[in-house]
């Protein structure tokens, strides 16, 4: 039957009943089942964590009616929990991609999805939301007050989940809906004229107010009624004036009509437009489909700067990536000789401007390049009056220098370690064969490194590519070009030229700004797959 173990009151063998594996002893066991492990409880923190931000995520998602929004959470939670709690093994790889899943779902994909959506409308300044808030803005925006009205100490009401708005006149509470006019009501309560109670209605407080302001300030309460009286509005929930509108919208005609009679009509590209064709702002967004892509490549509208701008950011980002990687290399192979004295020492100095933050020496190299009082014109120089930073030639040759003195000491680390990887025999045999030094840099070291290096070439050309923070900080893309009517300038590359149609061109074109970005993505995912492609054929070389 059972054996013992050595230890009072152990027992174990197949006798055991309670289910465990055979030899295990019933006293640790009993003592694994008196509690939870400390593991388990700082897992259960902190998934308790996250399950009540994710379910305020989903309250806030419904209240705000974004239903993909609401479809994403609550899926992302049921899989959180079942990923973490369910008892099976298969699941143990998934707990540590789950996370790295979902923040590629939010940061990446979600963001690439978004910015192409947007790429095929009209979003941007005059076009930024739904038709309905277009209306409202329109309908707040052309009124005008009651001449001689007086200002009402108002409170809005909420009955059922309808608005309404409860005006004190003359120490009476007067209540009214957008379809009654202002009326007095009984058993209203007022101190110090505020209103504290109305029956049969909920006040709002501010917080409520703020929360509903849309609603709150698109509600219209007759104030008698007569039309030539106006209709009450307020916009901050307290206080209210009368106003009478210039500008009415046609639900039948889908149009806006003026006091004068004229007809402002949906145009299908998400305005109200006259007859003359004068539109009437804001409008809303819409799905124009190409456009935006068109516009990309018309001469007339963008198609001039956006061939100049992208040969200056092919140029930019190789001739980068180039200057780094061969000096970075020539460092790396005359320091990598043994019998250099002090070159771990040399080493360290030459990873300096990579171990300081970039946006600082950007800034010190923008002072030291400065025409009228920088340190290389005024001192170095003698005095010299060389725009460095005001010539496109000049501002696009300096580029070039500070993103070298920025790039080549992680070339220099990287090629390092290639180097000190190629094995000394490859050498040897060369030298025995009789190969020189450059037949054994082109026939050996230069392959070798490629394979090696290969793809962080690539990352460093889309990192160049997209290289915003060296264009902003050191030429903010200057000089511009002033027939320009995009604010673009000679060093800019595609990404600051995003920047500036998106935010800084005036006219916050996010439609196009997006299309342009999708073109930037599609440019560096081929480039890189031709780059990837071209180094999976290296690769037969090691």
């Amino acid at each position: 039957m059972s054996t013992s173990t050595g230890q009072p009151g152990a027992v174990t063998g197949p006798e055991q009943a309670d289910g465990g594996s055979l030899g295990t002893p019933l006293k640790l066991r009993h003592s694994h089942s008196r509690g939870f492990s400390a593991g388990f409880v700082v897992k259960l923190v902190l998934m308790a964590l996250i399950n009540a931000f994710g379910l305020f995520g989903i309250l806030s998602a419904w209240a705000a009616g974004s239903w993909g929004i609401l479809a994403f959470l609550v899926i992302a939670l049921i899989v959180a929990d079942l990923v973490y709690f369910l008892p099976t093994r298969r699941l143990l790889p998934a707990k540590y991609l789950y996370p790295g899943l979902i923040f590629l779902l939010v940061f990446q994909i979600f963001v690439v999805l978004y910015t192409a959506g947007t790429a095929f409308t009209n979003y941007g300044d005059g076009h930024n939301s739904t038709k309905e808030s277009a209306i409202g803005q329109l309908t707040r925006t052309y009124e005008q007050r009651v001449p001689g009205g007086q200002e009402y100490s108002v409170a809005v009401l909420s009955q059922d989940g309808d608005l309404a708005l409860a005006a004190v006149q003359d120490d009476q509470v007067l209540v009214g809906t957008p379809d009654q006019a202002l009326a007095p009501v009984d058993g209203a309560r007022v101190s110090d004229g505020i209103i504290e109670e109305v029956p049969g209605y909920d006040i709002l407080d501010f917080n409520q107010v703020t929360a509903a302001s849309e609603d709150v300030m698109n509600l219209r309460v007759p104030a008698t009624g007569e039309s030539s009286d106006g209709a009450l509005r307020t916009d901050d929930g307290r206080t209210a004036y009368a106003y009478n509108p210039t500008l009415v919208y046609d639900e039948q005609a889908d149009a806006m009509v003026a006091e004068d009679g004229t007809v402002y009509a949906n145009n299908g590209e998400g305005s109200f437009a006259s007859p003359s064709g004068e539109e009437l702002r804001p409008g809303w967004r819409v799905f124009v489909g190409f456009d935006n892509f068109a516009a990309i490549f018309d001469p007339e509208i963008l198609g001039g700067p956006f061939v100049s701008v992208t040969l200056w950011t092919f140029a930019f980002a190789i001739l980068s990536v180039a200057l780094t990687f061969f000096l970075g290399l020539l460092l790396a192979i005359l320091f990598n000789d043994k019998n250099l004295k002090f070159r771990n020492v040399y080493r360290a100095i030459i990873f300096l401007p990579y171990a300081f933050p970039a946006f600082l020496s950007i800034l010190i190299w923008a002072g030291l390049l400065n025409a009228d009082f920088g340190y290389i014109n005024q001192v170095l120089l003698g005095g010299a009056d060389i725009p460095w930073l005001d010539n496109p030639w000049l501002a696009k040759a300096s580029l070039l220098l500070v993103n070298l003195w920025l790039g080549f000491p992680y070339m220099f680390l990287v090629t390092t370690g290639a180097l000190q990887s190629i094995p000394s025999e490859l050498y040897e045999s060369a030298e025995m064969d009789g190969a020189r030094a450059v037949q054994r840099f082109r026939a050996i070291t230069l392959p070798m490194l490629m394979v090696a290096v290969g793809p962080l070439l690539i990352a460093s050309f889309a990192m160049n590519f997209n290289n915003f923070n060296v264009i902003y900080l050191l030429t903010g893309g200057g000089p511009q070009d002033l027939e320009s009517t995009t604010g673009v300038g000679a060093t800019d590359i595609l990404i600051s030229f995003v920047y500036k149609i998106a935010f800084a061109g005036g006219t916050n074109d996010y439609g196009v700004a997006s299309a342009l970005s999708i073109l930037i993505f599609i440019m560096v995912a081929v480039v890189s797959a031709l780059t990837f492609r071209r180094s999976k054929a290296l690769e037969e070389i090691n």
